[in-house]
């Protein structure tokens, strides 16, 4: 299934990905930093939500309190969480 997300306090707006069970794949910012999102989007294609949680999540981007990393784990983790709460 495929799920987007408004972002809070990042430069990114909007996360869309494709949730499979517990995988995730087809990952795509909209706005933020191009090079570095689409080279992020390509290494965790195919990783598990725990293991994106385990990687990502807690990054920061200088002062703010997130980052576009930690935006796509809490992403992952809330879409995951939905869709077991309609299974």
């Amino acid at each position: 299934m495929r799920y987007n997300y408004r972002t809070e306090m990042t430069c990114s707006q909007l996360i869309s990905f494709d949730l499979d069970d517990n995988v995730v794949s087809n990952i795509e910012f909209v706005g933020g930093c191009n090079g570095n999102l689409k080279a992020i989007s390509k290494l965790v294609n195919g990783w598990t939500v725990e293991k994106i949680e385990e990687y990502l999540k807690g990054n920061l981007c200088g002062r703010r309190p997130t980052s576009c990393a930690d935006q796509l784990a809490r992403a992952v983790r809330k879409a995951y969480d939905e869709q077991r709460k309609g299974a």
